[in-house]
């Protein structure tokens, strides 16, 4: 008959436990926009953006603090700093928490920063709850990320292609056309870094390889440790470099600009320098999505 007693206690400790976690977990935001459900949660100080209940974190943000890169695939993108000067002009496509393009206006203050999103609620919700912060030099814009390359007139030093649906890339996003207008809005000495999706849950994953081999000169690739992220390094050159030689730039960049993490390690960890055209997948293109040629 002691049991009893025990057993309902346990069972009020663990609803108790239940009630404390969901009190831990606030939601800040929540709207149906024209592309998806924009949510903001909050526990633990971080601030999280969800494309639907339950999906992916596309953003996680501790408010005030620019330096604190939670999801993995956001180091391992910076990688792509290595590749090229000190940047003036960076594009940042998908502009999600606003975690890029905070973190570069405080290592880069003097580059002009453009982020687009074709969502203007998360543009809202990057402003309101995410520390992006427009200035003279960093603004947002509203529109579809390809309408907005396909018209740059003065090339980027680094354009990141970081734009997501609740679950994926968007497939306009991913053809040989929409790569060629990327590769003519980048510098010759410039960088084009992609956060994929990797193969296991990516059914495209060595398509969009073979898409990126098909359009730029080089391409290394990032296995982010941690996550299921891959990042794509794409060169308009033949700039051929080893694992130590990338890790080695990577370093010294995130020395100079003192990152609180070692950037070098971002590239030792599954780096490969895709230099054999991926036959595992196809070249995407426009025509495959029903879009004219």
């Amino acid at each position: 008959m002691k049991r009893l007693p025990l057993l309902c206690a346990a069972i009020f400790t663990l609803v108790g436990l239940v009630a404390t976690v969901r009190a831990q977990q606030r939601v800040l935001y929540e709207k149906a926009s024209p592309y998806s459900t924009v949510i903001v949660t909050e526990e633990n100080g971080l601030r999280t953006l969800l494309f639907e209940k339950g999906g992916a974190r596309q953003s996680v943000v501790k408010p005030g603090d620019p330096d604190h890169l939670e999801l993995p695939y956001a180091s391992a993108a910076f990688a792509g700093l290595a590749l090229c000067g000190e940047p003036r002009r960076v594009l940042v496509v998908g502009l999600g928490g606003g975690t890029l393009p905070v973190f570069l206006r405080k290592h880069y203050p003097d580059a002009t920063i453009d982020a687009v999103d074709i969502d203007p609620d998360v543009v809202y919700v990057a402003k309101k709850f995410f520390d992006f912060r427009e200035d003279s030099r960093m603004h947002a814009f509203v529109g579809d990320g390809r309408e907005f390359i396909e018209k740059i007139r003065q090339p980027y030093d680094v354009i990141f292609l970081d734009a997501f649906g609740s679950d994926s890339v968007p497939p306009h996003l991913t053809t040989q056309e929409f790569l060629r207008a990327v590769r003519r809005a980048i510098r010759p000495d410039g960088v084009v870094v992609g956060n994929i999706w990797s193969r296991q849950s990516n059914p495209l994953y060595d398509s969009m390889v073979r898409t990126y081999q098909e359009v730029f000169d080089e391409l290394y690739i990032l296995d982010v440790q941690g996550a299921g992220n891959r990042i794509l390094l794409a060169l308009p050159r033949r700039q051929n470099l080893s694992r130590e030689d990338l890790a080695g730039l990577a370093r010294k960049v995130s020395s100079a600009k003192r990152f609180r993490f070692d950037l070098g390690e971002r590239v030792t960890h599954g780096f490969q320098h895709a230099t054999k055209k991926n036959n595992e997948g196809r070249v995407l293109r426009d025509v495959d999505l029903g879009r004219p040629k």
